[in-house]
């Protein structure tokens, strides 16, 4: 029974925060993706951070009251996976089935997907975005249950590397939930499409992959680290930050006012040829993807900071950021060159750099 019931608390999770999202207060913006029938922007009702700070409540509510363990979601943390895993199976079949063929083989479009930006309940909620909502805060509630069970494990001598994982992390979940809007330029939206990568990668991979820092270290011992070790840790995630969360701040700032100077410092520079434009200065004169530099090195400062440099569970998580963003850039490298034209080849000249600075 107990297996049973951890393998639906996902499913029940997921519910709750889709309920609170139609339900709690909402700001609703103009997006930068087109509605593949009518060509007109879409729109959003974004509230993500008041529907994390009412389930982070909640779990705590429950684990005050003595409702439920602190560490209830570590406890029931493989059943709750497979519940996640077989809800992403399901619902990717589902979405793909349901929507009209592209023309492409079935497998490809399984994995890949049909639908582009279907919105629901009219146009109350945007299944990428509550995909992507429910994915950051099951994320969060598995840190936190993770990290609480460390705690009730080591009372007298927790790791320190624990509490600045955890902070890291929430920041950088905290992070995409407040910039919510800016994410909506971003290649998930205008790229993506509904398949099992994509409804299965937040429904089960984000939530739970994301955490395996915490899957490989909130069992053991604190390490004694040195505290330099967790300087470094810290400003190596915070510089990738910087990138990350700058060269989209700086693309979000052109899209909506390309003369605008981003920060009142970077004036925007592009190149064009009288109908579409490509910014080549601040950010994004690194590199033609300085943010997933950012994203990697984040990465890299998260399985830094637990303390335990030689442990390979959480170097899975950067790892798997080099292999997910790689072929990314290849692919929107070959889709601006066919948007953009001659523009882009300018800036291939400018800045041959694809990630990092001098190297690649």
């Amino acid at each position: 029974m107990d297996w049973l019931i951890g393998f639906f608390t996902p499913w029940i999770i997921f519910a709750g925060i889709f309920v609170l999202h139609l339900l709690l207060p909402a700001r609703r913006v103009t997006g930068y993706v087109r509605d593949e029938d009518s060509g007109e922007l879409l729109s959003y009702r974004l509230n993500g951070p008041l529907v994390l700070v009412a389930c982070v409540g909640i779990w705590a509510v429950l684990g005050f009251s003595g409702a439920l363990p602190w560490d209830w979601l570590w406890q029931h943390r493989w059943p709750g996976l497979a519940g996640a895993f077989t809800l992403g199976v399901l619902a990717s079949v589902a979405v793909v089935l349901s929507s009209p063929s592209r023309g492409g083989a079935l497998l490809a479009e399984l994995y890949l997907g049909r639908r582009e930006n279907p919105q629901m309940f009219n146009r109350r909620a945007d299944a990428k975005m509550v995909l992507y909502l429910v994915g950051a805060i099951l994320l969060q509630l598995n840190l936190l249950s993770f990290a609480a069970h460390h705690f009730l494990s080591y009372p007298d001598d927790p790791s320190p590397g624990v509490v600045l994982y955890v902070a890291l992390f929430s920041w950088f979940v905290c992070d995409y939930l407040v910039f919510e809007r800016v994410h909506l330029y971003t290649y998930d939206l205008f790229a993506e499409r509904l398949g099992f990568k994509l409804i299965w990668g937040c429904l089960a991979w984000y939530p739970y992959f994301y955490a395996v820092g915490l899957w490989s270290a909130a069992d053991l011992p604190n390490p004694d680290a040195p505290a330099w070790l967790l300087v470094l840790a810290a400003l190596v995630f915070f510089a990738g930050w910087v990138l990350a969360r700058g060269a989209n701040m700086q693309k979000f700032t052109f899209k909506q006012d390309p003369q605008r100077a981003f920060l009142g410092r970077m004036a925007p520079k592009v190149f064009s040829d009288g109908e579409r434009q490509v910014l080549h200065s601040g950010f994004w004169g690194v590199s033609r993807h300085v943010n997933y530099l950012g994203e990697i090195l984040m990465a890299c400062g998260l399985a830094l900071s637990l303390g335990w440099p030689l442990l390979i569970g959480p170097w899975l998580y950067p790892l798997y950021y080099v292999a997910l963003l790689l072929p990314r850039e290849r692919d929107d490298d070959r889709r601006c060159a066919e948007k953009y034209g001659a523009p882009w080849e300018q800036y291939r000249e400018k800045v041959p750099w694809r990630i990092v600075p001098k190297v690649y």
